[in-house]
């Protein structure tokens, strides 16, 4: 197994150096070939002279910086980008997450699995804006999407590259890779990790994010259950509007039968018309969005399956594997 640790870096300076010796420390431990990715997400406390000294001093140590600061996805999403090696380790700069649980989550990859994602049970953070937003963040996640987790928004990770270079990421999609990964036929498992308090530095994150989470969760449940297929989503709600209109049609004409008031300008009537003219731009909308669809499969040239293996092929005859499944 070779390894590629990727790092997104903003204004960890003091951290930088620990954090290098303990990742360096583990890799030679495990004897495997490895790389560190450092991605420097627009720092500006010092961090990019630290990991300009680390370049220098061991070759193994690799840095992108970006021009500014654009967040941890894509800071993530640049650093498993460039990676080269048969897997990927995701880390926090801040070193909350302890290396020595790389070797424990490795495992699990050599056990079967294609990605294994850290569980901080006993986490070392502030309750009221840290560990509850987390508690309720991770129950609802797991409700809506339907993937067991106790802590979906841990960054620590072994995924396979192949797996994490299908993904797309973008806004606060990075925590979500496991559930993005597992959309795509990822094997997963959750593995108890070590959580250590801040030392130096100051956490980037507050009660303040819970709300862009919520937002990626729609976008998520979306992606994994109908981007390959919108009319099933808008389809379904053009239908009940349908319906909806039915029944509010047939009530007013009830009405009207019944009591012989007054169709005209009944609230029955007016939900009916209005529930009918929903139904319509629903299954319009539905129509588009597989056109869309099928439009960025094709333009992209990107499939909507992922092929785990394929057995007595001959390269030449497989074009499609180069192809970025999306």
């Amino acid at each position: 197994m070779s390894v590629s640790v990727v790092v997104p870096v903003y204004d960890e300076a003091d951290n930088i150096p620990l954090l290098y010796e303990a990742v360096t420390s583990v890799m030679q431990r495990m004897r495997v070939r490895y790389e560190i990715i450092l991605v420097n997400d627009g720092s500006q406390d010092g961090s990019t002279r630290c990991l300009d000294e680390l370049t220098q001093q061991d070759s193994l140590v690799k840095v992108i910086e970006l021009r500014k600061n654009y967040g941890q996805t894509a800071a993530m999403q640049a650093g498993i980008q460039a990676a080269s090696m048969d897997t990927i380790v995701l880390l926090d700069g801040d070193l909350q997450n302890d290396p020595n649980d790389i070797p424990s989550l490795l495992a699990k990859l050599e056990e079967g699995y294609d990605l294994a994602h850290g569980w901080r049970k006993n986490r070392q953070d502030t309750f009221l804006d840290r560990k509850l937003p987390s508690k309720m963040a991770n129950w609802l996640i797991s409700k809506v999407t339907g993937f067991p987790a106790h802590d979906i928004g841990c960054t620590l990770k072994a995924i396979r590259t192949e797996i994490a270079q299908e993904l797309d990421l973008y806004g606060e999609m990075h925590r979500f890779i496991p559930i993005l990964a597992h959309g795509r036929g990822a094997r997963c498992v959750e593995v108890e990790t070590t959580h250590h308090p801040r030392l130096y530095g100051h956490s980037k994150y507050g009660i303040s994010r819970t709300l862009r989470v919520l937002l990626d969760l729609v976008t998520v449940t979306y992606f994994i259950h109908y981007s390959s297929s919108p009319m099933k989503l808008l389809g379904s709600v053009g239908l009940a509007s349908f319906l909806m209109s039915s029944i509010a049609g047939i009530s007013a004409v009830w009405v009207k039968l019944g009591s012989g008031a007054e169709i005209t300008g009944n609230t029955l009537l007016i939900l009916a018309a209005l529930f009918s003219l929903a139904g319509l731009q629903f299954l319009f909308f539905g129509i588009m969005g597989e056109i869309c669809s099928r439009i960025y499969f094709a333009s992209h040239n990107k499939t909507n399956y992922a092929i785990r293996r394929m057995m007595n092929f001959e390269e030449s005859t497989i074009p499609f594997r180069r192809r970025r499944s999306a």
